[in-house]
């Protein structure tokens, strides 16, 4: 694998995350921002559309083998929503605050707060790569009417793990970094490229 890799994405939290969990490695992680490339459109209904169409953007304008990821939070009771919209429920321009006031709202008098995080990781070698290395996570939970916590990002303070008695956003970075859904993605596309 090579040492130096282009991350689909210029979301700070994400970038965070990759690097703590890929510096053990000896893996370079290059937001594509420093290598002033523009996001790639998401025009898909699927995650994993999305993710291979940010990689093959990132691999095609750096000229290096990138990784790029497509995640977001799902409710079942509002049938898989806000899935690949996570970032833009709202609308624009995007807001964390805006998406999970939003969230909450839509499942005021709903019962059924079962809900999971789920990530898709594209790793290409090149942007014409014709195998795409592909692997995902997912991390179940609740949403939760109130927030609880400063760490993380996005829906992470209404996100709430049973199992901890806490949100993702009362978590530490090391605990967040070993179970969250995109921690298990990163995992099985680290086996799948070994």
């Amino acid at each position: 694998m090579n040492k130096k890799i282009v991350l689909a994405s210029n979301n700070a939290g994400k970038l965070k995350e990759f690097g703590q969990i890929l510096l053990p490695l000896g893996i370079e992680l290059l937001p594509q921002a420093k290598l002033n490339i523009p996001d790639a459109p998401e025009p898909f209904f699927t995650f994993v559309e999305n993710a291979l169409t940010k990689a093959r953007h990132a691999s095609r304008l750096s000229g290096l083998p990138a990784i790029a990821d497509d995640s977001g939070i799902c409710v079942n009771a509002l049938g898989g929503a806000p899935g690949v919209y996570s970032a833009r429920y709202a609308g624009e321009p995007k807001s964390d605050d805006n998406n999970n006031r939003k969230l909450v709202d839509a499942l005021r008098g709903i019962e059924d707060r079962f809900a999971y995080y789920y990530c898709v990781l594209v790793y290409v070698r090149s942007e014409h790569d014709p195998q795409p290395v592909i692997a995902d996570g997912r991390w179940q939970g609740q949403i939760i009417d109130q927030a609880r916590g400063s760490e993380g990002f996005g829906y992470d303070p209404y996100f709430y793990l049973p199992e901890f008695d806490k949100t993702v956003a009362e978590l530490d970075s090391a605990q967040k970094n070993s179970l969250s859904h995109r921690a298990q993605a990163l995992q099985e596309l680290l086996k799948k490229l070994r």
